[in-house]
C-alpha cells in the first residue's frame, strides 16, 4: 500500500509525538483502516516532510515524528490563477487539477456570467469545501507547500490584486498565441472566464489593467479545460513539466 501523506498545520518536532487532526484521523484509522506503528508521511507547507508512524493511544490518535526529508516538489514557474467561478464538480475539478499542476495561487472570481450564489454565509462555505480540495489535491501530488486559496471577489477587485508579472487571459479572437509570451517570465497571473466566457465589457477592463489576449488553438474550450490546458502549456513551456 502506498504510504499515506497527510498535511498538519505547525511545528512538527523530530522525535516527538503529535495528536492529528480529527479529519487525518477518521481518515487514516476509519477509511485506509491504519494499524499501530504504521508509516505515514507528514508536512506542514513551509518546507519538506516528515517520515512518521501512526501510534494509536485509546481514543487519541497520534503520529511518532522519525525524521525529516528535505525534498521541495514546488515548480519555479510561479502562476497565479484567477478563475471566474463555474457551477458544482466543474469548479471543484479546476481547482483540484490546478493544485496539482503545480499552482502557487487561486482566487475565486465572480464575473457577469457568474450563476453560482456567492454571499455571505453561502461563500464561507463555499470557501471551505474548496480549502478541502486544495488540501486533499497537495496530499495526493506531493506539493510540500499549500496554494493560497483566496476568498471569492468581484472581476473589478481581482484585477486590482498585487498579482507580480506577466497577465494573461484567453480569448478565441486573439491575435497573439500563448506560444509568443515571454519565455523568460516566471511570475504569471493567468485570468480565465467562467461557463460562457468573460463578457466584452470584462476583456476590455483586463486588457486596461495589463492582461494580454491570447489564444489557444482554433477551438473553444469549456473554463475548466480553458484552466488546466493553459496551466499545463505554460509548465510546459516555462515550468517543470518540460
Amino acid at each position: 500500500m502506498r504510504i499515506p501523506r497527510i498535511y498538519q498545520a505547525g511545528s512538527l518536532p523530530v522525535g516527538q509525538q503529535i495528536e492529528l487532526d480529527k479529519t487525518s484521523a477518521h481518515h487514516l484509522t476509519r477509511v485506509l483502516r491504519m494499524q499501530d506503528n504504521q508509516p505515514l508521511i507528514l508536512f506542514n507547507g513551509e518546507a519538506g516532510e516528515y517520515q512518521a508512524r501512526l501510534s494509536l493511544q485509546g481514543k487519541s490518535v497520534m503520529a511518532s515524528i522519525d525524521q525529516f526529508i528535505d525534498r521541495s516538489s514546488e515548480s519555479h514557474l510561479n502562476i497565479t490563477l484567477l478563475q471566474g467561478i463555474s457551477k458544482g464538480e466543474r469548479m471543484d475539478w479546476c481547482i483540484q487539477k490546478a493544485v496539482e499542476l503545480g499552482v502557487n495561487k487561486i482566487v475565486p472570481v465572480i464575473c457577469q456570467r457568474t450563476v453560482v450564489n456567492i454571499k455571505g454565509e453561502r461563500s464561507d462555505k463555499k470557501w471551505q469545501h474548496w480549502h478541502g480540495i486544495v488540501i486533499n489535491a497537495c496530499e495526493q501530488s506531493g506539493r510540500t507547500k499549500i496554494t493560497q486559496l483566496l476568498e471569492p471577489v468581484k472581476l473589478t477587485d481581482a484585477l486590482r490584486l498585487p498579482d507580480p508579472g506577466y497577465k494573461l487571459t484567453l480569448s478565441p479572437d486573439a491575435h497573439s498565441s500563448l506560444l509568443q509570451t515571454p519565455a523568460t517570465e516566471k511570475n504569471i497571473t493567468l485570468l480565465i472566464g467562467p461557463e460562457g466566457g468573460l463578457e466584452a465589457r470584462e476583456v476590455e477592463q483586463a486588457q486596461a489593467s495589463g492582461f494580454e489576449a491570447v489564444r489557444m488553438g482554433p477551438r473553444i474550450l469549456r473554463t475548466e479545460t480553458a484552466a488546466i490546458a493553459a496551466i499545463t502549456a505554460l509548465q510546459i513551456l516555462r515550468g517543470d513539466l518540460g
